[in-house]
């Protein structure tokens, strides 16, 4: 037995350090592995599809191009720039005060600015480029050449400025959005030397990308290559190169993306929507326009003043199936709209009355209005005066209005509202028939593209009634003191109350009939990451967070991952 006793302890003892061994292990086993962790990289070259044609890259010379603005979009900054909640932010100025009577405007230019040719970005450059959007030859609209023209500007040093206004202008801050110019590279010339100066074909700028290159074929330029700028005094972009092709149309950008030389579709049209909407590796990005379409309807015209009666107005607006015009007609590319504000913006109120379609209430209130169907027989309502519940409609002549038309039409039939139709060149409609107020009812497309703040006022105030905007000559003075305050108050919570007021105003007596606001698509490979869009108020803000994007990315682990950028 005693020979037995050491190797059996021997025994023992060498299970047990096993036995502590294995748990060991087991217990390390369970310890959490740093896990690589994927970080955008720099690296990589993107190429997107431009419907239109390359023109000048110039921000004062780009207002009626819209190829031009998004490739300008990135290689030039503005004072301020604007968010998707319609708010401006810092750009090139990094701070700002208003006086208390909001009519001065001091400035500080961000002292980490600098243009692509290494020189700081200063006063001069601001107070250059608006002595050339005020000039009487200015190449922009006249409205914004006028209100540049009211306006003092004043350099108080190299890096602060002062803008004195006529009057208190809330919306004033909207307007420093503008890309600048070089004063150092352009102070010399004139407009007319600008508009023909090779600047336009190699431009310096102050964004996150520069010009490198244009891409040319047989004589025509058929595409512009810009480079990531090193030393941009914001976030740099990731993408090394954006480099844009243009195109006839956007059924040429699609076969242009299946044929490999396109990564992304500046513009998914309806023509090519069921198309790309099938293709696998192309995400498509939906985003409201800054558009509404609407039915303006006269509200002073005396054969048809039944148009007065608020009660018609509600049974016009929910006698419409809109979705279904969206559904059938839009291919879905729209959104119901409830009022002259668009949604998602700083401005909008939801509170207000949302209208459905709802033939019986629109009946009961034409009811209520005292029309109704003849006991003689007919399908026309009438009133005991015997007016009858028939107007014209003026439309664009062309194929989706035409068709738009064709449904507003069939809806209010069935309500007993005799609706006759007339086509009408665009241009003509406006000039002639909304401008001079000769018209009874018109289908409009309201395009308020680059005009963030909301402003209502030239639309709907009762000063705009003969001469402005007002075409449905709405006299609402509860409404209008609610424009007037809004639009001379710099303070934000203040402006968003008065407007609150406004469009509850405005829902209830429904001066117009709101139809839907359009939708802007563009599609992007799936290769590009980091892409993301919110509210646009022009199609290139859809390069508002460019410099998210990436191609590239590297793999690190958590302790060595950089903290996310803001």
């Amino acid at each position: 037995m005693k020979k037995l006793r050491w190797p059996l302890l021997i025994a023992v003892l060498a299970l047990a350090a096993i036995s502590i061994l294995l748990f060991s292990q087991k217990t390390d086993s369970l310890q959490p592995i740093d896990e690589p962790v994927v970080q955008p990289a720099e690296g990589g070259i993107y190429l997107e599809g431009l419907i239109g044609s390359f023109m000048r890259l110039n921000p004062l010379l780009d207002y009626y191009n819209e190829a031009d603005r998004s490739v300008d979009r990135l290689i030039f900054n503005g004072m301020l720039r604007i968010d998707e909640r319609g708010l401006p932010q810092p750009d090139l100025a990094n701070s700002w005060g208003i006086s208390r009577d909001g009519l001065i405007y001091n400035f500080s230019i961000n002292p980490e600015a600098i243009w692509h040719d290494g020189q700081p970005v200063t006063s001069d450059d601001v107070i250059f480029t608006i002595q050339m959007m005020s000039a009487d030859d200015s190449p922009v609209p006249d409205d914004l050449r006028q209100f540049w023209q009211q306006v003092e500007v004043n350099r108080l040093d190299e890096k602060t400025l002062q803008f004195k206004l006529p009057e208190p202008f809330a919306p004033f801050l909207d307007y420093l959005t503008f890309g600048l110019l070089p004063s150092h590279l352009l102070g010399d010339l004139t407009i007319t030397e600008i508009i023909n100066s090779p600047f336009n074909l190699q431009p310096v700028g102050t964004g996150p990308y520069q010009f490198d290159n244009l891409i040319t074929e047989e004589g025509q330029i058929t595409g512009v290559v810009l480079k990531a700028f090193k030393e941009y005094y914001s976030q740099g972009a990731y993408i090394n190169q954006i480099a844009f092709r243009y195109y006839p149309d956007s059924e040429a950008t699609y076969e242009a993306y299946k044929a490999g030389e396109i990564a992304g579709l500046a513009d998914v049209t309806q023509e090519i929507l069921p198309e790309v909407l099938k293709e696998q590796g192309l995400n498509l990005y939906t985003t409201r326009l800054p558009e509404m379409s609407l039915l303006y309807l006269n509200l002073d015209d005396p054969q048809v003043t039944f148009f007065q009666d608020v009660n018609i107005r509600k049974a016009l607006m929910q006698g419409l199936n809109r979705q279904a015009m969206v559904d059938n007609l839009l291919d879905g590319q729209a959104i119901l709209a409830d009022g002259p504000i668009f949604p998602g913006t700083w401005a909008y109120y939801d509170g207000i009355d949302h209208y459905t379609y709802n033939p019986n209430q629109a009946i009961s209130l034409l009811r209520e209005a005292g029309f109704t169907l003849p006991a003689s027989g007919g399908d026309i309502r009438t009133s005991e005066d015997g007016t009858a519940l028939s107007f014209e409609l003026y439309y664009a002549d062309d194929e989706q209005h035409a068709a738009l038309a064709s449904a507003i039409q069939r809806d209010w039939a069935s309500l007993g509202i005799r609706v006759s139709l007339t086509a009408l060149p665009y241009d003509q409609l406006i000039s002639e028939h909304l401008e001079t107020r000769n018209y009874q009812a018109a289908l409009v497309d309201l395009n308020l593209s680059r005009s963030p703040d909301p402003d209502p006022y030239p639309f709907w105030h009762q000063t705009q009634i003969t001469s402005g905007q007002n075409y449905s000559k709405w006299d609402d003075r509860q409404a209008s003191e609610y424009l007037e305050q809004a639009r001379i108050t710099t303070d934000l919570d203040e402006r968003s109350r008065l407007y609150n007021n406004f469009q509850v105003r405005w829902s209830q007596e429904l001066p117009a009939i709101p139809l839907f606001y359009p939708v802007y698509t563009y599609a992007v490979s799936s290769d590009v990451q980091g892409v993301s869009i919110g509210p646009i108020f022009d199609i290139p803000d859809r390069f508002n967070h460019a410099t998210n994007w990436y191609l590239v990315t590297r793999r690190t682990s958590e302790e060595e991952a950089p903290s996310p950028t803001p």
